[in-house]
């Protein structure tokens, strides 16, 4: 949806005539005063699911390690104040939030939009931990009411934009709240996610009311709110109930990468991290995720180590496996994840595994693995839960097992990847190439020029909590 900025031009006229009745005169009585809901919602799920996607397959892929850029990667040498064809989230959150408030607003104000405050407030919830998770402190609670509130809001604590009232667990549970409250009868349109279905929305929310809260878990006890989520039942437990929206093969909706021309997409090749792994655990997902390299012999994959210098050492195309036809020829099998059945089943088992949750924390996990599996339209082989993927495997932890199938299935999901390796340190990363962050993998991005330029006096406070906005200071859930 396009967004029409409009631009008044005031005069200082001395006569009072000129301005009489002005407005009156003015208005045109055909054009809308205020985007219906409806569209609106539809507007932010679609482009924040789009985009966020596009940024997973360009920039949290890299940091990742599931794959690895031959040219213009200065960002996945770890110099991330550097976006090329990716890697610049801050826009991405901040505009969607600010559309997203005007829902919420709308839903509260006006009895007729009352069915969108649920799904306004989950969603605001979801984009936030998304924004504090991977800059640390931020602006949030002074934020996104454009004319109506300040331009230069304060930087927020991620502690209390996680803890606070309206924070991300508080929206959560009023979201839920919310929906449960609702007994009109006006649907929710614009529904993209769960075309108007209010139940799953509440398993949305408390599948990520579970994420949320084994993120924070290092930091604050988590283990009763966890326990009474998972005794209740009422979370994402099938691929059926994921909230995803589906890309398709042809324009608007089709997966960027495939309309961009194809030297851009072919700049993304499988990552030696990514190719070792699936490898040693004879994963047949590497077919789904990568083609075999043109130079192949046979069905053989071959990754590149993150983070060339593509100045002084040259690669061919053809020696490197490219992403596999679902990223471009037939993206109508993608998807723009919110949340998942498989992630859930993760994070339970996770939760299991730390003593969180009574549940059986292997249980769970192979329950994950298959969902994961079917999510990406793969055959789970017969004995892959027998061998080095077993949750008891030889020279494994239980939670290593949980994190890396996790990080399989996360590819393109945002920076999801990235931000469960800084959390748990699963999978073991490789050092980079030729790394500009003085060797070391970032634990945070960081704030973006705009963020300076726009609002510098904040800015100034967050810089200095950052250490000069490094990329090496960690977010307050990961100290």
């Amino acid at each position: 949806m396009k967004k029409i900025i409009y631009t008044i031009a005031i005069f200082a006229i001395t006569l009072a005539s000129c301005t009489k009745d002005f407005e009156e005169i003015n208005t045109n009585p055909n054009a809308p005063v205020a985007v219906q809901p409806s569209l609106l919602l539809r507007q932010v799920i679609y482009d924040f699911g789009e985009q966020m996607s596009y940024e997973g397959f360009v920039a949290g892929d890299l940091l990742a390690q599931h794959r690895t850029a031959l040219d213009f990667n200065l960002f996945d040498r770890h110099d991330l104040k550097s976006p090329q064809l990716g890697g610049n989230p801050w826009p991405i959150f901040y505009t969607n939030l600010r559309d997203n408030e005007i829902i919420l607003k709308q839903s509260q104000q006006t009895p007729a939009f009352a069915v969108y405050e649920g799904p306004a407030l989950i969603l605001k919830a979801f984009m936030a931990a998304g924004l504090t998770d991977l800059f640390g402190d931020v602006p949030y609670f002074e934020a996104f009411n454009g004319v109506e509130g300040t331009v230069t809001p304060k930087y927020n604590l991620q502690e209390d934009i996680y803890q606070n009232e309206n924070g991300i667990l508080d929206n959560l549970d009023k979201g839920i709240a919310a929906i449960n409250a609702y007994t009109g009868s006006i649907p929710l349109e614009g529904d993209i996610l769960y075309n108007g279905n209010l139940n799953n929305w509440v398993q949305f929310a408390n599948s990520l009311k579970i994420k949320y809260l084994i993120r924070i878990s290092g930091k604050v006890d988590v283990a009763a709110q966890l326990q009474t989520i998972f005794d209740e039942g009422n979370y994402i437990t099938t691929n059926n109930e994921n909230a995803v929206f589906d890309f398709t093969n042809s324009e608007p909706n089709s997966f960027r990468l495939a309309q961009l021309r194809i030297g851009d997409f072919n700049n993304f090749v499988l990552s030696e991290t990514m190719e070792e792994i699936l490898i040693d655990l004879n994963d047949t997902r590497i077919s789904t995720f990568f083609r075999p390299f043109a130079n192949a012999n046979s069905r053989e994959f071959n990754g590149l180590l993150n983070g060339i210098d593509a100045s002084s050492t040259t690669v061919a195309l053809a020696d490197f496996s490219l992403a596999g036809t679902a990223f471009r020829e037939d993206t109508s099998s993608l998807d723009a994840n919110f949340m998942t059945a498989w992630e859930t089943s993760f994070l339970l088992a996770e939760a299991a595994e730390k003593g969180f949750i009574t549940g059986n924390g292997e249980t769970l996990y192979n329950l994950g693995v298959t969902q994961a599996f079917a999510y990406w339209n793969t055959t789970l082989p017969a004995g892959y839960l027998l061998g080095k993927a077993n949750f008891n495997a030889i020279g494994k932890t239980p939670l290593e097992q949980i994190i890396t199938q996790k990080w399989i299935a996360s590819i393109i999901n945002s920076y999801e990847g990235w931000v469960e390796f800084r959390r748990t340190g699963f999978p073991e990363l490789k050092n980079i190439s030729a790394s500009l962050n003085n060797g070391l993998i970032p634990v945070r991005m960081p704030y973006p020029a705009e963020a300076a330029t726009l609002n510098q006096e904040n800015y100034k406070v967050a810089e200095s909590a950052t250490n000069g906005n490094s990329l090496d200071v960690k977010v307050w859930w990961n100290e």
